[in-house]
């Protein structure tokens, strides 16, 4: 019988072939695509847009063979995306997004063409996964929202443990790994029913408490609806303290250093900030949900460009509810839209200069 199948199946290829290519050949030209660069000129460019992130296909595309047996069966290939997209965390050619839909973690793998979900069998079974970080040990952190814990993970997804639980959490959205991956600061958003709101400081090995920063209000110090946390390579932590339209620094005790930011519609001010991260020169990154964009400060609170913009398509560039961003290595922002299903991914002009250079 399968014998039989794959011969009509050579039938129906072989059939069909000159036909696609007739269409391929009649087809009109596509447009070259110019991707998107930030800041947009006449001003000096300082990111490229490189590529999105969606499905599984973007990392291990179909082949020749299976897109034309899809095309003369009709079936279905097994794709696999985001959902819901929330938090992402980039580290060493891997990709890993928390869905807050699928309650995954799902990473793609650049560098060996691999997509893979994690985080929904028990022990380390996800309910609601938000902020995410990767600690310079390879170990991968992620804040369950839902279930009120921090469950930690290695590369490939194996559950290692949880930090944290409902006897200190009401609802830890965002968390970071100090440099040295001793401590892991864990933001609890609260509720506006509750004072709960707090900066937890965690041994990242032995989950032991190490101490609580803030409580709810608008004083230097205080939190209104904190969401998510960063460390810079200096010890710096960096809070999104979303009620108050503002972004607060801290030592790496839980000490205020600073704060920038107000609320309003222009340049360098918050109406709806999010997602938060640092670069190797110190640099923030903060994700601003109103304004489709992320905002790039420098360690003074002063603001140095903006990438990307509110959309209504989903081509690169454009947001509708940015929600998570990170930098690499060598200076990457990927930046995760809940709306649009999608981590866009800009590579700094430096790096583009350098691989000109190189050939």
């Amino acid at each position: 019988m399968s014998h039989k199948i794959n011969r009509k199946l050579h039938h129906i290829v072989v059939l069909l072939l000159p036909i696609l290519l007739a269409a391929c050949s009649s087809a009109p030209p596509k447009e070259a695509f110019e991707p998107p660069v930030f800041p947009a000129p006449p001003d000096q460019p300082r990111f490229i847009f490189e590529r999105s992130l969606r499905y599984n296909t973007n990392v291990a595309p179909l082949t020749a063979s299976n897109k034309l047996r899809r095309y003369a069966t009709g079936t279905v290939d097994d794709i696999k995306g985001l959902v819901k997209p929330y938090g992402v965390a980039a580290y060493q050619g891997r990709v890993y997004v928390t869905d807050t839909v699928l309650r995954a973690i799902i990473m793609f793998d650049l560098n060996n063409s691999q997509y893979k979900e994690f985080g929904r069998e028990k022990p380390g079974q996800l309910v609601k996964p938000t902020g995410i970080d990767i600690s310079s040990q390879g170990e991968v952190f992620v804040a369950d929202v839902s279930a009120r814990r921090v469950a930690v993970y290695d590369l490939e997804g194996n559950f290692l443990r949880f930090i944290g639980g409902q006897d200190y959490f009401k609802r830890p959205a965002g968390l970071s790994v100090s440099n040295d991956g001793s401590k892991v600061y864990v933001i609890d958003t609260g509720g506006v029913d509750n004072q709960e709101h707090h900066l937890y400081i965690f041994d990242a090995q032995s989950g032991e408490h190490i101490s609580t920063i803030g409580e709810r209000g608008s004083e230097a110090g205080q939190f209104n609806l904190p969401l998510q946390v960063s460390t810079a390579d200096d010890g710096t932590v960096y809070v999104v303290d979303k009620g108050n339209f503002r972004v607060q620094a801290f030592d790496q005790e839980g000490n205020h250093k600073l704060s920038f930011g107000t609320i309003g519609r222009y340049p360098g001010q918050f109406f709806s900030p999010k997602g938060i991260s640092t670069d190797r020169d110190g640099n923030i990154y903060v994700v601003d949900t109103a304004f489709g964009n992320v905002q790039i400060f420098n360690p003074a609170g002063e603001l140095l460009m903006v990438i990307g913009q509110r959309g209504q398509s989903s081509k690169p560039g454009n947001y509708m509810l940015p929600a998570g961003v990170d930098v690499d290595e060598q200076g990457r922002v990927y930046i995760a839209d809940q709306f649009f299903r999608k981590v866009d991914i800009y590579k700094p002009i430096s790096l583009v200069e350098d691989d000109t250079s190189s050939e």
